[in-house]
């Protein structure tokens, strides 16, 4: 038994002991958690129960966004030790599969991501987990950052999609924790300016705060007369959807230039129109997104060199005792937080 954040059900969370498997394989490593971060999609099994196809049936730990401490290694790892301070990614896939076999693991179908029904998550002193997708992360990089490096993967995802040049003007729809992660990555990727769009000037501010991102308010301004102000007509030669919502879609297309890209991000809850014949009228080129694959030891890198500074993105750290209190303030999505994280240890 272990003590752990459940969810029960819908709007039902607990901190209680409940029973989780953690045998340790030969390549498995077991990790002492220190930090999680709360996601988006953590707070939207909480408040709606469901995900998709993805519903909550019988208890369920949360937490995907880790970083911690290896105590114990399986007789057959030998690239990481006890004592080796590391972050995890989350999806596990099947090692046979196509999908794997083929370097995309993320679209696996047999892949086992935490807190995922029916799979727990990691809120929880202890896990065990594969070596292989498991991370040493440098002196420099805090165990605060170690648990941003999920959600940073999704940015540097759909910044190795778009293709960036240097020098590319790219546009970002949506300023939440994901839209300003895909802002940073474009940057790093070698975009000469980041626009990126919302609705409430407090998230804009937040990411304003970086060199090279601006922000556009959509209630007083349109993205695409914005764009094409400051590029001459031309637009952005890279767009992020990041929103998910139909007018956000339709702002991604139009300003985007022609021959550009536009990379969705977002998930829609329901299915929304496309103005296909303008993307076909600029001949855009149009890329998808789906967590991540091969993007962790990028990710990590960058961090570490001090090119992309996460640390302003981390808005309050709860105790783990006081994790229901953390995922409630998730829940009020205040227009300044953009990642609540909870700490489990201390150190």
């Amino acid at each position: 038994m272990a003590e752990a954040l459940v969810l029960e059900e819908k709007n039902r969370l607990s901190l209680r002991e409940i029973a989780l498997a953690d045998a340790l394989g030969p390549r498995d490593v077991r990790i002492a958690i220190h930090t999680v971060g709360v996601c988006g999609s953590d707070v939207h099994y909480y408040t709606h129960g469901k995900i998709g196809g993805f519903v909550v049936t019988e208890p369920m730990v949360l937490g995907h966004e880790a970083a911690g401490t290896i105590t114990e290694v399986g007789a057959e790892v030998t690239h990481l030790a006890v004592g080796d301070r590391v972050c995890m990614e989350p999806g596990i896939p099947d090692m046979a599969s196509r999908a794997t076999k083929l370097g995309v693991y993320n679209v696996d179908p047999a892949v086992r991501f935490w807190a995922t029904p029916p799979v727990h998550g990691c809120l929880t002193p202890s896990v065990v987990h594969p070596a292989a997708f498991t991370y040493k992360l440098p002196d420099s990089v805090s165990f605060a950052e170690g648990a941003m490096v999920e959600p940073f993967a999704i940015g540097m995802q759909a910044a190795t999609r778009a293709g960036i040049k240097p020098g590319d003007i790219g546009f970002v729809c949506g300023a939440g924790p994901i839209g300003i992660m895909v802002a940073l990555a474009a940057l790093a990727g070698g975009c000469a300016k980041v626009f990126i769009s919302d609705l409430v000037d407090e998230k804009l501010d937040v990411a304003a705060q970086y060199d090279g991102i601006e922000g556009i308010n959509v209630t007083r301004d349109n993205p695409g007369d914005v764009l094409r102000a400051a590029t001459d007509g031309w637009g952005a030669e890279v767009v992020f959807e990041c929103a998910g919502a139909a007018k956000s879609i339709q702002n991604a297309l139009e300003a985007a230039a022609p021959a550009g890209c536009v990379v969705w991000v977002g998930m829609p809850v329901d299915p929304v129109p496309i103005d296909l014949v303008l993307a076909q009228s600029k001949e855009l080129r149009m890329e998808t997104v789906f967590r991540y694959a091969n993007m962790y030891d990028r990710a990590i890198a960058l961090i570490a060199s001090g090119k992309v500074d996460l640390k302003p993105l981390i808005s309050e750290t709860f105790a783990f005792r006081d994790s229901v209190a953390a995922f409630d303030r998730a829940v009020e999505a205040r227009p300044t937080d953009v990642k609540i994280q909870i700490k489990l240890a201390e150190g």
